[in-house]
């Protein structure tokens, strides 16, 4: 199977490193505007490659998405060179997108004109109105974005410190967008079928703050990333490949990540089923009042933010 990244930065390289050690893919072509970065990518990648499963890489252009069944795109601005590090802006990512829609209106016609049935995976920041933008230009719904499944591994990690325990034990969910206006589950968050609000009330801390401590650890996990390494790149990569390895061994996992919901009118993150054909199924999860009422205003602000694009 081929699978391709558009765009040999920071992010997309931590992806293509994660693609390769979880293999999932055959071949991989990376393709970038500058075709030397491309190149270098590869060259350095491949030699540490021979410890993985079996892969070819190449550095390429678009006529070499020939017959690719993916299309990663991480291709943008970042939030430190678009100056989307201020925790007291309420914009955060979306600061982004109108520089970012343009690097799209050039991205998405070059590959639906080589790989027309390609699912496009959008991971760009902001990536939830990115891909609304890739699933209009491309004339498909083929389309999904890394979304919320971040976030929710930060959330689950926060939580799981507190208790004590491994992260994988801990359930629990961040959905809406990728971005300030995102939303914890905090109701339906479990441990061992415990509620985790239960679960932390056995100590002496207060939970509303640590919940609002832990909703600011995992908001703006980006922004003190960037601050100590000046981008936030290693753990986008890994969730990016487990996503692409869920879709493309046709998993029928179910991760957070963002799909075009007719119910809110937007991109926007639920729990998904992945599989081959890309988000096969959207499962919405019981939430509060208090829950569902941010959700709508998450949705609410995702769809401002694409209509802006098509003035």
């Amino acid at each position: 199977m081929k699978v391709a990244v558009i765009g040999a930065g920071a992010v997309g390289s931590a992806s293509l490193l994660s693609l390769v050690m979880r293999g999932p893919a055959c071949e991989i072509v990376v393709v970038d505007r500058n075709r030397r970065r491309a190149q270098g990518v590869v060259t350095d990648l491949q030699y540490g490659a021979t410890l993985s499963p079996a892969v070819v890489l190449e550095a390429g252009d678009y006529p070499d998405l020939t017959d690719a069944v993916l299309v990663i795109i991480t291709a943008g601005i970042n939030e430190n060179a678009g100056g989307a590090t201020d925790r007291s802006d309420a914009a955060g990512r979306l600061k982004l997108l109108t520089a970012n829609a343009e690097i799209y209106r050039e991205i998405i016609p070059d590959v639906v004109a080589v790989a027309p049935r390609a699912l496009i995976l959008v991971v760009t920041d902001p990536p939830d109105p990115l891909a609304a933008l890739a699933r209009r230009l491309a004339g498909h719904g083929r389309v999904l974005s890394s979304g919320t499944f971040l976030d929710t591994l930060r959330f689950r990690f926060h939580l799981a410190r507190r208790l004590k325990v491994n992260p994988r034990s801990v359930a629990a969910q961040v959905v809406g967008e990728h971005g300030t206006s995102q939303v914890f589950l905090w109701s339906s968050a479990r441990v061992g079928g415990m509620p985790v609000t239960a679960a932390l009330g056995e100590g002496s801390e207060n939970v509303e703050e640590f919940r609002r401590q832990v909703e600011d650890e995992v908001r703006y996990a980006n922004i003190s990333i960037i601050e100590g390494t000046g981008a936030s790149q290693l753990g986008i990569g890994m969730a990016t490949a487990r996503i692409v390895e869920a879709l493309l061994r046709d998993e029928h996992a179910v991760m957070p990540v963002g799909s075009f919901n007719p119910t809110y009118g937007t991109t926007l993150s639920l729990p998904s089923v992945l599989g081959r054909a890309g988000v096969t199924r959207v499962l919405e999860p019981e939430m509060s009042e208090d829950e569902r009422q941010g959700l709508e205003r998450s949705a609410a602000r995702l769809r401002e933010a694409v209509a802006r694009l098509e003035v």
